[in-house]
């Protein structure tokens, strides 16, 4: 009987061994101490149960009893709200908005060079490279007096910018020295427990 049929009692998440979106919600989930099934979805594979849940048919996607949810963000804040502890997100209104508009912009500041550097043609990649190491370059200085970004204590932002450093080593980017700040809040976070169980086989090989 699919997944779809009959809904888990466990929580189940449809996810990518090098996706970057489902890497964000593994590292949620790990640092939540939150357990769940995961199932591994390869580029390119057609999951019947995936595809009946979800119409959009992409990862990650999570299954909580009768709830399904996709869109990485969407799920980050539930996972959150489900598991208020430890918090990832502030308590008050401002700051909460202010979190989400700075999700928003590693998205279209950061996320958006990774695809192109990934699926572009080479001309594309080449410039993406460039533009996300001088925008990753940009934001170093906010790791200078604070232990996370813009933050003292680690949230879902932390959550949405690691994954994306993990795999600077695999696109062909080093960050200069004018970055220091950012390679050592870098290093910080590979260290934490949670980000290394957040780590599939493959994303593991990615830096040496």
């Amino acid at each position: 009987m699919g997944v779809a049929a009959n809904r888990r009692s466990m929580m189940l998440l449809f996810t990518g061994d090098t996706d970057i979106y489902s890497h964000r919600i593994r590292l949620v989930m790990a640092e939540k101490g939150v357990n769940a099934e995961m199932v591994s979805v390869a580029p390119g594979e057609r999951n019947e149960d995936l595809i009946e849940l979800n119409p959009y048919n992409s990862l990650p996607t999570l299954i909580d009893r009768d709830l399904v949810l996709y869109g990485s963000q969407v799920i980050m804040e539930y996972i959150d709200e489900r598991f208020p502890h430890p918090p990832l997100m502030p308590v008050d209104p401002v700051s909460r908005a202010t979190n989400r508009l700075m999700l928003y912009r590693i998205e279209v500041d950061l996320y958006s060079h990774l695809n192109l550097i990934m699926n572009g043609t080479a001309k594309q990649a080449e410039k993406a490279r460039k533009e996300l190491t001088d925008n990753l370059t940009a934001i170093s200085p906010a790791f200078e007096q604070l232990p996370y970004f813009m933050s003292e204590d680690f949230s879902l932002i932390d959550c949405s910018l690691a994954p994306l450093l993990w795999r600077l080593d695999e696109i062909g980017i080093t960050l200069p020295k004018q970055a220091a700040a950012l390679s050592a809040y870098a290093d910080k976070i590979f260290a934490r427990e949670a980000f290394q169980g957040s780590l599939t086989e493959l994303e593991q090989e990615m830096r040496v």
